[in-house]
């Protein structure tokens, strides 16, 4: 961000410059109230009021900005984020209405990860005012948490490994005064074995671990949220090749959209019993790594054999998913990196969405189209369970054939959440390969605030 200040702040009359939204069909008319000497600076930049185009336009010893849009009537998060990202250091204000929705991206536009260097030409803050005062601290708060994560994937593994994770648990539960417990070393391996076995091959700085926030009444109904920590994936033994390494410090996605989401329902202060699980590790190659063929226990009691140990995020969270189900919760949604297949199947932008009840995927499926981050359903289909069948332990990690990967691995967390759990999993990318308006290339939130709308509308 280029300083620390809200980019949303309360219009209370103060001098501001315009901003003008029309579409193509409107812009016609709209240009009619314009002198000649505006709409030939207009004609000089091709406006015409496309999407996401950008005018600025002389007034007197001023000026006024104008932004072309799909309907100037019904905005989305995406449609003043240009405007955002292109205009001057300043404060703006909508002409003839409110920003809506665009309250969001256009702070998202101005996003910037700048820990390793100073971005030197990023102009300053440009502020947005509106006269909704409801909406300013919601529109903040979703902004902050989908930065936030967009920070956390940024960061390389060096310096964002279990440790580091560990302590941005610590700073969360600091900030909103919950209880955050670590199981490490010994106690790992006894009461997460998975956990340990896929993190004990990394140095002893980077040390697998377990971290447990709680928090609200106890009277609550229960809400589990479960990210998956895998800071660096070499691959294990069963190695990735240098291309597929590239970006494998976003593994961690999971872990910062259960973060972010954590972050959201304690500063809301939304009526539930909180548990955040995050198993942190990295899937690191050593002598002492864990071997395909190995035979896993689990702390739900079931044996797993290692058909391929770069299918190593499943087993920290089926771990975690069965410490999850021992609170007996109204609805776990736990949110990981998890296959490349989802990837293929949807691409980058949309999150693979597999729930167990129809009418919790049905809610995240409205909440994300109404909140400008949509997701895909994926289906748990139960002829698929028997490709994860194991001659000699009661489930493999991985199925020897190449369809269907990401309802497979659902299928697998399944049998580590409680029997009867209202539970939905995300399988989302955490990163956006190429910059749109608003959504900066690198590390991105994706499903995070269908997860979030659907909560409040649940437990609001």
């Amino acid at each position: 961000m280029s300083k620390s200040i809200d980019l949303i702040q309360p219009d209370r009359g103060q001098s501001a410059i315009a901003i003008h939204l029309v579409n193509k069909d409107g812009f016609a008319e709209w240009a009619k109230k314009l002198t000649k000497g505006q709409r030939a600076s207009l004609d000089a930049q091709k406006f015409d009021g496309g999407g996401y185009q950008v005018g600025i336009v002389p007034d007197g010893d001023g000026w006024f900005a104008v932004g072309g849009v799909a309907d100037p009537a019904s905005l989305s998060s995406w449609c003043m984020a240009k405007l955002a990202e292109s205009l001057p250091e300043g404060t703006y204000r909508r002409e003839g209405g409110e920003p809506g929705p665009a309250l969001f991206g256009w702070q998202t536009a101005q996003y910037r990860f700048t820990r390793y260097r100073d971005d030197e030409k990023a102009p300053g803050p440009r502020v947005l005012l509106t006269k909704d005062a409801k909406a300013i601290e919601p529109a903040l708060a979703e902004a902050r948490a989908s930065m936030h994560v967009a920070t956390l994937v940024n960061t390389p593994a060096e310096d964002m490994g279990p440790a580091a994770l560990e302590a941005e648990m610590e700073a969360l539960a600091k900030a909103h005064k919950a209880k955050l417990s670590v199981v490490k070393g010994e106690a790992l391996e006894r009461e997460y074995p998975m956990v340990h076995a896929v993190g004990r091959a990394a140095a002893r700085e980077h040390a697998p671990r377990l971290m447990h926030l709680v928090w609200g009444q106890e009277k609550d109904p229960v809400l589990a949220i479960v990210g998956k920590g895998v800071c660096f994936d070499s691959g294990g033994l069963d190695v990735k090749p240098s291309a597929g390494m590239l970006l494998m410090k976003k593994d961690m996605g999971g872990a910062a959209h259960a973060l972010a989401l954590a972050g959201l329902i304690m500063g809301a202060g939304l009526k539930v019993r909180l548990h955040l699980l995050v198993p942190a590790v990295e899937n690191a190659i050593s002598s002492n790594a864990f071997r395909p063929g190995d035979v896993l226990k689990s702390r739900k009691g079931l044996t797993v054999e290692i058909g391929n140990t770069d299918a190593e995020g499943r087993l920290i969270l089926g771990d975690a998913l069965t410490r999850a189900s021992e609170e007996n919760p109204d609805l776990i949604i736990d949110f990981a990196t998890l296959t490349g297949a989802a990837r293929v199947a949807l691409g980058p932008d949309l999150p693979a969405l597999m729930a167990r009840r129809d009418e919790t995927a049905d809610a995240l499926l409205a909440a994300g189209k109404s909140s400008d981050d949509a997701c895909w359903r994926l289906p748990l289909p139960e002829a698929y369970a028997e490709w994860l069948k194991s001659d000699i332990a009661d489930t493999n990690n991985a199925h020897g054939n190449a369809f269907a990967g990401a309802s497979v691995a659902g299928l697998f967390l399944d049998k580590f959440v409680g029997k009867d759990i209202d539970w939905a999993h995300f399988d989302t990318f955490a990163w956006r390969p190429a910059a749109k308006p608003g959504r900066p290339k690198g590390g991105a939130a994706l499903g995070l605030r269908a997860a979030w709308h659907m909560l409040q509308a649940r437990y609001g």
